[in-house]
């Protein structure tokens, strides 16, 4: 152990918020689950594979494992279905623990490759002991937030094919905001100074798109897919974020494509050819440009305030010839590439 760092096993305790008392065997027995649906769910969580002998599990671990066999055993779930459910929770805990630990580091140490001093590390240790449990509550609001949000929209789709087609698949406006020469970008830029445009880039889009309604699907650095309820909806997040990345001389323009079609909801994404379609478009696009398909320009093309215009037939990849359009405010600019 490095003079002045705490003890691993200390940190770990406090940020599990109890103390590691039991091996894999003692574990698996207390909660009453079977040693391989055990493995199955910690492997789903995403926690590394232990030796039986080592003491590496809470009282909270033990309460997971009791919690997660009483869903099975009341018929709520199936094991396959629990094992979904953890891993997404798995998944995207995983996630956010990264991001939470690395913007702590940031405050402390502006360069992420430098190794944080003892001092640093005392000071992350402090905060989390004395405001973790301020942090915890503020996770299970986020996510009874959007459970609501996504409980609310499924709710809408039933009803959607109550009055329709039973076996139709909702429709859905999804487009992608791609930024333009990323890959010249990244080679000119140091790697901090790319991952503050990035993390620009992808900040900017998520407050679009949650301030004007719809659902950030995911981002992938250098591009974010989005949907949206209605075609207004993801037409207005397509023309706010096109117009926000432009205004903003040391982030590369965005081109994006928006396509309206059914999709296949899945895993907190979205797929099917809606989804392909919209991608394609985005190659079509003249930086700052937005370009949509046949689908949403005919629900658009009406309504006050847009601006639809047809450009030229083209081919695109596995789709074959498509009708795009490009989509500006009325009076603005825009056009494909």
């Amino acid at each position: 152990m490095a003079a002045g760092l705490p003890d691993p096993r200390e940190i770990e305790e406090l940020l599990l918020g109890g103390e590691l008392r039991y091996n894999r065997v003692e574990a698996v027995r207390l909660s009453g689950v079977s040693r391989d649906f055990a493995g199955r769910i910690w492997r789903a969580f995403g926690y590394p594979s232990m030796p039986d002998e080592t003491v590496a599990y809470t009282e909270g671990d033990v309460a997971a494992l009791d919690r997660l066999r009483r869903l099975v055993d009341d018929g709520i779930l199936d094991e396959d279905g629990v094992i979904r459910l953890v891993r997404a929770f798995g998944q995207t805990m995983t996630r956010l623990a990264e991001w939470q630990v690395n913007l702590l580091r940031s405050m402390l140490t502006p360069d992420l490759y430098e190794t944080p001093s003892a001092e640093a590390v005392a000071t992350v240790v402090d905060i989390a002991e004395k405001h973790i449990g301020e942090f915890e509550p503020l996770v299970v609001h986020a996510w009874r937030r959007q459970l609501a949000a996504a409980g609310t929209r499924a709710l809408a789709a039933a009803a959607t094919r109550e009055n329709g087609d039973p076996a139709a698949r909702p429709m859905t406006t999804v487009g992608f905001a791609d930024m333009v020469s990323f890959t010249q970008v990244s080679r000119e830029l140091e790697e901090i100074e790319l991952a503050r445009v990035v993390e620009w880039f992808e900040e900017t889009a998520a407050d679009i798109i949650a301030s004007c309604g719809g659902r950030l699907v995911k981002t992938l650095g250098d591009e974010v897919l989005f949907s949206a309820e209605t075609p207004e909806v993801g037409a207005e997040i397509a023309l706010t974020v096109a117009a926000a990345i432009q205004d903003e001389t040391e982030v590369p323009d965005v081109r994006v494509g928006v396509a309206h079609g059914p999709v296949l909801p899945l895993m907190g994404d979205v797929f099917g050819t809606t989804v392909n379609l919209a991608a394609r478009l985005t190659s079509l696009a003249r930086p700052g440009a937005v370009v949509i398909d046949g689908e949403l320009a005919a629900r658009l093309e009406d309504l006050p305030g847009y601006e639809v215009t047809r450009i030229v037939r083209r081919p695109v990849r596995g789709l074959g010839i498509v009708q795009p359009y490009v989509l500006r405010r009325s009076g603005g600019p825009g056009t494909a590439g």
